[in-house]
């Protein structure tokens, strides 16, 4: 299993800029020097997929498969966090870490990204359905004792699950078409690749704020599920890249410019 370490402290969200070097060190091998702010999956996965600064080729960054046993390698911990406490997310910093040149993946970031915002945006979605469905328990299960009645049969929370539940089948159908505009090669394919994480990230944040709303109280306890997909949903939409930069990106795309380009 492979993991990518793309943001920097230097740089933080702005992945596409990383501050870390990789160093020529004779004909064949190559220093790699960076302080990587979160690596998923950091001290878990095999190997990284690590950005630094341009080696030798034009480009915003060059990519090198680094393994995770490579020396020079430091895990700051285990994650201890708000949400995604099964993520082990944590800063690895590189001192002088040797890697052949022929450990260079090349410098295509447009490989990478798709890949990464189309599976940002299933989990966020994964993330909102699960949120709906301990929803929807709740309001069938949950009764109003004095009126004899469920949650479910209250027109104002029915129309507030509503609400939601068009937000997740509309964010279902933009993965969709996403998906299939990649894969036919589609001309709108890189654009609706950047829209669908911004559109995920900020669906299943909402869907969140809604669902903790209609479950009120019972939304706080542990044993319901709901403050803990809470919490997990608020993190894409600051994991790079964020909603606003991906606002920005769009913008580029559209209108023609540049897209790592300089804010």
């Amino acid at each position: 299993m492979s993991s990518l370490a793309f943001s920097e402290r230097g740089s933080r969200s702005h992945f596409w800029a990383p501050v870390g070097t990789a160093t020529p060190d004779g004909a064949d091998t190559v220093l790699l020097d960076a302080r990587k702010s979160w690596i998923t999956s950091a001290g878990e996965a095999d190997s990284y997929v690590w950005s630094s600064k341009p080696l030798e080729a034009e480009g915003v960054m060059s990519l090198w498969l680094v393994p995770s046993d490579s020396t020079g390698l430091d895990v700051r911990g285990p994650y201890d966090g708000f949400g995604l406490r099964g993520n082990a997310s944590s800063p690895v910093s590189a001192k002088s870490v040797a890697v052949p040149r022929a450990a260079l993946l090349g410098t295509a970031l447009e490989v990478v990204l798709p890949c990464f915002l189309v599976l940002s945006a299933a989990f966020s979605l994964g993330v909102t359905e699960a949120l709906l469905n301990l929803t929807a328990t709740h309001l069938r299960e949950t009764r109003l004792v004095h009126l004899d009645q469920t949650l479910a049969e209250q027109p104002i929370a029915r129309n507030q699950y509503a609400a939601l539940r068009l937000r997740a089948d509309a964010l279902r159908a933009m993965l969709e078409a996403t998906l299939t505009a990649v894969e036919n090669g589609s001309p709108e394919a890189t654009l609706r690749v950047l829209q669908i994480k911004a559109l995920a990230a900020e669906t299943a944040a909402e869907v969140a704020d809604g669902t903790m709303r209609l479950c009120g109280g019972a939304a706080f306890r542990r044993e319901t599920g709901v403050e803990r997909r809470f919490r997990d949903a608020l993190a894409a939409r600051v994991m790079a890249p964020t909603t606003e930069a991906l606002h920005d990106f769009c913008g580029r795309a559209e209108l023609g410019l540049p897209l790592f380009g300089e804010a």
